[in-house]
């Protein structure tokens, strides 16, 4: 059987978010592996109540950990590097990044205890990294992040290119701006695959330079009385730049908030990415500051709950709060998902008087990913044989999959899950393997068919009886039960009370328990959770979870 070249992805395919994707080469079954980022998602209270992060599942990779050479990590973004330090210990294999990434990637390691040894700092490409039959080099593109890098993967089948998130910036401010020079030279003797972002493939505008947003940024903040707060993306250093110099040419102090914010700030300095970021003062100095002198940059432009854009739309934050006449900028777009959130920090800031300014009302922020017309040109650059389209929704992966045919490149749509054989003329879907996601719930990994988040979201939904039953030494009931709702009302219909309600029912059932079902654990709960089910159902609507606590007690 002949070897073959396959892509998979894990995560990121099918979803904006939790990127994750596998690269193989040899015979079907046998292939020797590599991992390309390992990203988180984010949880909502809607459908992952109390998780912090969403993880992709690895099965796939800890199933065939002896064929897995490497992990290459294309950028510092949550959504390609904020795994690596809680997976892998799944994994325990080589990281290869630029060095701002792994200044990233070294503090999340280090924070979850794992052995940053295994991070390796990579030079840019032409210099390539060799893992099993693969030699990866990393090609600097321009994105909202310093060091992005989209990779050249070299294979015995030929050569793929994976852009990671990209943009066509050639003034990005911080970090290496678009070289198409350099992308012709990394394609010049043919690519088998590009393996493309396709976030923004229904933008049909040209992509906007990051140089572009701070002069608006400096005329904004110029024009303000009272304090300013700016939010954005806190890895988008160069923007954290633009604002902090807006503040600095505008005569006031500057103050970063969030340990997100000061950590990548940190790192940038640290690797050289910043050399002259204006000076900064601590919360506590803000404190002492006239509020027309200061300005504050923040984290929390999607919302994040414990950010200190949403503290400080509560109330305070370090000392810290809002008053009428100040102003407060999202320099950031608000990501698919994130509205209800962002709406609410909003109407907060309103009920106080603080004006606030986002995107709509001027240039204040650009994206990091390829507009329609940049992927054009990152195609054309490239010339592949194939295209593969990811980091999308599902609708994304098909649009760029019918850009790319238009273009006179096969194309094909990918998911998660899907593995994709490169090596012929066209790509070729030829397995499913099943994917899925794991949650960080506080510092446990529950996976996602666990029953934690669902039994979470249906005590939310339901509510939650607690139901104390005694038996005796002689296997025999005792009538009066314990009751205790959470999430109920107290009364019901016919002003009922529930609690007094559900004991009486069972009053009535427990007295008639034989011994059969007495004796046995699992049919007694069955019955009182039937029960109490349907009492409490008569009287609110609501089918709650129950929760049978049976006590035996023992003859001395």
């Amino acid at each position: 059987m002949a070897d073959r070249l396959i892509y998979l992805p894990l995560g990121g395919a099918g979803e904006i978010g939790m990127n994750a994707y596998v690269y193989g080469y040899g015979k079907p079954g046998k292939e020797r592996l590599i991992l390309v980022d390992l990203g988180i998602g984010f949880s909502d209270m809607d459908t992952t109540p109390g998780v912090d992060v969403i993880l992709p599942n690895l099965d796939y990779l800890t199933d065939n950990l002896d064929r897995l050479e490497a992990i290459f990590v294309t950028h510092a973004h949550e959504d390609h590097v904020g795994g690596v330090g809680r997976l892998w210990h799944l994994l325990k294999k080589p990281v290869h990044c630029r060095k701002f990434t792994a200044n990233i990637a070294a503090r999340k390691m280090d924070d979850a205890g794992a052995d940053t040894d295994a991070l390796h700092v990579a030079e840019p490409f032409p210099a390539m990294v060799e893992a099993g039959p693969f030699k990866v080099g990393f090609l600097p593109v321009s994105h909202s992040i310093p060091e992005n890098s989209a990779l050249v993967i070299d294979t015995p089948a030929g050569r793929v290119i994976h852009t990671g998130d990209f943009k066509v910036d050639l003034t990005p401010g911080v970090g290496e701006p678009f070289d198409a020079d350099l992308i012709r030279e990394a394609a010049k003797d043919g690519v088998r695959a590009l393996v493309c972002d396709s976030t923004n493939v229904f933008s049909k505008q040209e992509g906007r330079s990051e140089a572009l947003v701070g002069p608006e940024i400096r005329e904004l903040v110029k024009s303000c009385e009272g304090m300013v707060v700016a939010t954005t993306f806190a890895s988008n250093v160069a923007r954290l730049q633009s604002l902090a110099e807006a503040g600095r040419d505008a005569g006031r102090s500057i103050c970063l908030m969030g340990r997100a914010m000061r950590r990548m700030t940190e790192a940038a300095v640290e690797t050289g990415v910043l050399t002259d970021f204006p000076a900064t003062i601590s919360p506590e100095e803000a404190a002492d500051v006239p509020r027309g002198n200061l300005m504050l940059i923040v984290t929390g432009s999607q919302g994040e709950r414990r950010a200190a854009s949403a503290q400080l739309s509560q109330g305070k934050y370090f000392g810290m709060e809002m008053a009428e006449g100040d102003t407060f900028l999202f320099s950031s777009k608000t990501i698919p998902g994130n509205e209800v959130e962002v709406g609410r920090i909003i109407n907060n800031f309103s009920e106080m008087g603080v004006d606030v300014v986002t995107e709509e009302d001027g240039l204040y922020h650009v994206s990091g990913h390829a507009n329609r017309p940049d992927l054009v040109t990152m195609h054309n650059l490239v010339d592949a044989q194939m295209v593969i389209p990811m980091h999308g929704e599902h609708r994304h992966l098909r649009a760029h999959a019918k850009l790319a045919e238009e273009l006179g490149r096969a194309g094909v749509v990918a998911p998660n899950g899907s593995m994709v054989d490169l090596s012929g003329n066209r790509p070729q879907v030829v397995e499913q393997v099943e994917t899925g996601r794991v949650y960080m719930d506080g510092n446990v990994l529950v996976g996602q068919f666990d029953g934690v988040v669902r039994d979470r979201i249906r005590m939310a939904l339901n509510g939650l009886v607690v139901v104390s039953v005694m038996v005796d030494e002689g296997d025999e009931v005792m009538e009066d039960a314990w009751v205790e709702l959470r999430g109920l009302p107290e009364v019901g219909s016919g002003n009922e009370a529930v609690s007094e309600a559900v004991e009486a029912a069972l009053a009535q059932n427990l007295a008639r328990v034989d011994r059969k079902t007495a004796d046995d654990d699992e049919k007694l709960e069955a019955m009182v959770t039937k029960r109490v089910r349907q009492v409490v159902q008569d009287l609110t609507g609501k089918r709650p979870e129950v929760a049978v606590l049976i006590t035996r007690l023992m003859a001395d």
